[in-house]
């Protein structure tokens, strides 16, 4: 392994599992729709102007396509954990239940028709427990709002991922920069239209927050993503999904000054058994070959 492969790796881990406690800095100035769109709007930007030398441009119709991508993984995703953490959920806690969004893919595929199989069924039985027992941790139990909007985000997640593996897309920088372009926009039109407004100057840690989010986790991560992708193996450029919630729980409980009661510290590991079981059973199900594969719509699933 080089040691540009360790570096993204690395970044990969860190920088995703840090930007749940990230967006509870952002929020304390900023609105959460109005600041996750600036973020959205200016990495998208970045990224479609450096891919724009390199990749064909996009037709309307993978425009249209990128746009619905957009509504789902990064406003009904991003959006909604960043309007979670606003409520007062933890930042360890909703990255713990992000960390279940396989379990929602595995239960959306089955009622579409591709039902699990028989190790997809333990994993879900197992992550779902998970779910259930996170619950019941303090933040949730006592902040309901919050509950539901944290329990939307995976499942927006969910079926954003499973629509783009059904879209006629090309591979590369270019979709992903007008998905982030698109959703950032509804972002800003929804924040606007529900009265949302930045009311006074926000303080150092908040434009820290957004500028960290948008730099580092929106481009630098994403770009050490796409570099993993074509240098090793897709199931150890997608193991970030079992290490950022590690990150993000350890990061909130000690710099975050967070807490986190017994139910969410069992929670945790029961539902990345049941991702891995889930994995497992995929990666048995089908090997597809490396000449097939595009960038998988869980590039976006970082917040």
């Amino acid at each position: 392994m080089t040691r540009r492969t360790i570096a993204a790796l690395g970044a990969v881990y860190l920088i995703w599992g840090s930007t749940y406690l990230a967006i509870k800095y952002m929020v304390i100035g900023f609105p959460p729709l109005l600041g996750t769109g600036i973020r959205f709007l200016v990495a998208g930007a970045v990224l479609y102007l450096f891919s724009a030398h390199r990749e064909a441009r996009l037709t309307f119709g993978q425009w249209w396509m990128a746009a619905q991508l957009g509504a789902l993984l990064i406003v009904g995703g991003t959006g909604m954990v960043t309007v979670a953490e606003s409520t007062g959920i933890g930042s360890g806690l909703a990255a713990t239940a992000v960390a279940a969004m396989p379990l929602w893919a595995g239960l959306i595929a089955g009622v579409l028709g591709k039902w699990p199989n028989r190790w997809e069924w333990w994993g879900l039985a197992v992550g779902m427990a998970g779910v259930v027992l996170l619950g019941l941790e303090g933040d949730f139990s006592t902040n309901p709002t919050g509950a539901i909007i944290m329990l939307v985000a995976p499942i927006s997640w969910a079926l954003g991922s499973i629509r783009s593996s059904r879209a006629s897309l090309p591979s590369g920088m270019a979709v992903i920069a007008a998905e982030m372009l698109t959703g950032g926009g509804l972002l800003m039109a929804i924040g606007i239209s529900t009265g949302e407004h930045i009311a006074s100057t926000p303080p150092l840690e908040a434009w820290l927050g957004l500028a960290y989010l948008t730099v580092f986790g929106s481009i630098i991560a994403f770009s050490a993503y796409m570099y993993l992708l074509r240098r090793v193996r897709p199931a150890l450029a997608t193991s970030y999904a079992y290490v950022n919630p590690v990150v993000a729980v350890f990061l909130g409980l000690t710099i975050g000054s967070e807490s986190l009661t017994g139910e969410g510290l069992i929670a945790l590991p029961l539902i990345l058994i049941g991702v891995g079981l889930i994995t497992a059973g995929r990666t048995k199900a089908a090997r597809p070959a490396p000449d097939e594969q595009r960038v998988p719509a869980e590039s976006l699933l970082e917040t």
